[in-house]
C-alpha cells in the first residue's frame, strides 16, 4: 500500500510527539550513584579496598597483554599472507620440522602464563583468606530479601531482615520515575542497611533458605554464592566512609531484581553507637510469647508488620497481583482455625512462592495474621495471640 504525500504530511506531528516522548524517556535524568554504578559506567569500579582495586588492576594488566598479543600475532600473520601472497611470485617453503620454533612457541606462552598467574595468584588466595576477622555477620539469601546476623566481634547478637525499600518498590509498581523525577538510587535503596566499621576486617558467610543467591559488592570486590544447606564465606575491610550498594548476582526467581544490598561504612565511634541503639531496639523487641493482647493494641502493632514485610507482594489493599493470591477474601485467613495461617506464615507455601516468615517473632506474626483477619473486607473479630504462633513453631 502507497502512502499519499497529504497522508505522511498529516503523521508527522503524531510521529513528532512519539519521538519527543521517546527521546525524553532516553534522556531520562539521572547521575551517577556513589557507591554504586555510574551513567553509562561499562568498567569495573575502583573500589574502597585493597582486593578491588587489586581486581581493577588484574582487569587491565590482562586485557592489555591479551590486546598486545592479539594485535602481534595477527599483524604478523596478515603481513606474511601479504607480503608473501602468490602473485608476487612468492613460492612456499618446504619443510616440515624446526625444534628451534617449537621451543620458542613453547616457552614463550609458558612464560606469558605464568607471569599472568603470578598476580592472579596472589589475589584470589588473599580473597580467600577469612581468618582473624574483627567482624563476622551471616548473610541468609531469602526469596527476596537478605537476612543478617552479627556473629561475633563488636555488634555480636544483632539481627535484621533487610528489604528493598517500600517507597521504590510502589515507585516501581507505578512504572518507575516518571519524566523528570530523578531517583540515582532507584531499586538500590533498603530499609535495614547493612552497617559495617571502617578499616575493619568484615567476614561475611553466606547461605541461602531456598533457592540460589549471591552476596555482590562491587565497591568491595565481593561476589559469593549463597546455598541452600551449605556455608560459605568471604571478607572485605573498606577503607573509606560512605554506603556501597550491591544485589544479588545470581537469578532466583521473579523478585530477582528487588533484592539490593546496602552497606553503610561508618567511623568506629558512629559504629559503637549504633551498636548501643539496635541493641536497645532489640531489647524492646524481646516481647513475652505469653503475653495477651487486646485487638486495638495488636492490629496497630500487624499494620506495621504487613507494611514492612507483606505489602510489596499482596498490596497495601490486600488485593494480590499476578500469581500472588489476595488476602482479602482468602479462606485461610477468614479460617477460625487459626493454625492453619500460621504454618503458612511460618513454612510459606507455593514452593516458596510465598516465603517463610519464621524469622519474625512470635508477637510480630501474631500482629500480621491478626491486622490481615481484620482489615479490608475480612472483618472477622478474630484475634491471634503469640502463643497460638510459638505453640506452632515446633510442628
Amino acid at each position: 500500500m502507497k502512502m499519499t504525500h497529504n497522508k505522511f504530511v498529516s503523521l508527522l506531528p503524531a510521529f513528532g510527539a512519539w519521538a519527543g516522548a521517546w527521546l525524553s524517556t532516553a534522556a531520562h535524568a539521572t547521575n551517577d550513584l556513589p557507591g554504586g554504578p555510574g551513567v553509562r559506567q561499562l568498567n569495573l569500579p575502583v573500589g574502597v579496598t585493597r582486593i578491588s582495586e587489586e581486581q581493577h588492576f588484574l582487569h587491565w594488566g590482562m586485557l592489555i597483554v591479551c590486546t598486545v598479543i592479539f594485535i602481534a600475532v595477527f599483524s604478523v600473520m596478515f603481513y606474511s599472507i601479504w607480503k608473501h601472497r602468490k602473485s608476487k611470485g612468492y613460492k612456499p617453503a618446504n619443510f616440515h620440522e624446526s625444534v628451534t620454533v617449537e621451543i620458542i612457541w613453547t616457552i614463550v606462552p609458558f612464560v606469558i602464563v605464568i607471569l599472568m598467574a603470578l598476580p592472579a595468584t596472589k589475589v584470589v588466595v588473599a580473597m580467600k583468606d577469612t581468618t582473624n576477622a574483627d567482624v563476622t555477620i551471616k548473610a541468609t539469601g531469602m526469596q527476596w530479601k537478605w537476612g543478617y546476623d552479627y556473629l561475633t566481634g563488636e555488634g555480636e547478637g544483632i539481627s535484621m531482615v533487610s528489604t528493598l525499600d517500600a517507597t521504590q518498590r510502589a515507585l516501581s509498581n507505578a512504572g518507575g520515575p516518571k519524566g523528570g523525577q530523578v531517583v540515582d538510587d532507584y531499586l538500590l535503596k533498603v530499609d535495614n542497611a547493612l552497617v559495617v566499621p571502617v578499616n575493619k576486617k568484615v567476614r561475611i558467610i553466606t547461605t541461602a533458605n531456598d533457592v540460589i543467591h549471591a552476596f555482590m559488592v562491587p565497591a568491595f570486590g565481593i561476589k559469593q554464592d549463597a546455598i541452600p544447606g551449605f556455608v560459605r564465606d568471604t571478607w572485605f575491610r573498606a577503607e573509606k566512609i560512605g554506603t556501597y550498594y550491591g544485589q544479588c548476582a545470581e537469578l532466583c526467581g521473579k523478585e530477582h531484581a528487588y533484592m539490593p544490598i546496602q552497606v553503610k561504612v561508618v567511623s568506629a565511634e558512629d559504629y559503637t553507637k549504633w551498636v548501643a541503639d539496635e541493641k536497645k531496639k532489640a531489647a524492646a523487641k524481646l516481647d513475652d510469647p505469653t503475653k495477651v493482647w487486646t485487638l486495638d493494641d495488636i492490629l496497630k502493632r500487624g499494620e506495621k508488620v504487613y507494611a514492612a514485610n507483606c505489602a510489596a507482594c499482596h498490596q497495601a489493599n490486600g488485593k494480590g497481583a499476578g500469581p500472588i493470591k489476595p488476602l482479602d477474601g482468602a479462606a485461610v485467613v477468614l479460617d477460625t482455625d487459626h493454625s492453619k495461617q500460621i504454618q503458612v506464615l511460618l513454612k510459606g507455601q507455593n514452593n516458596g512462592a510465598m516465603p517463610s516468615w519464621k524469622q519474625l517473632s512470635d508477637t510480630d506474626l501474631a500482629a500480621v495474621a491478626s491486622y490481615t483477619k481484620n482489615t479490608w473486607s475480612n472483618k472477622t473479630g478474630q484475634l491471634v495471640q503469640p502463643s497460638e504462633v510459638l505453640a506452632q513453631r515446633g510442628k
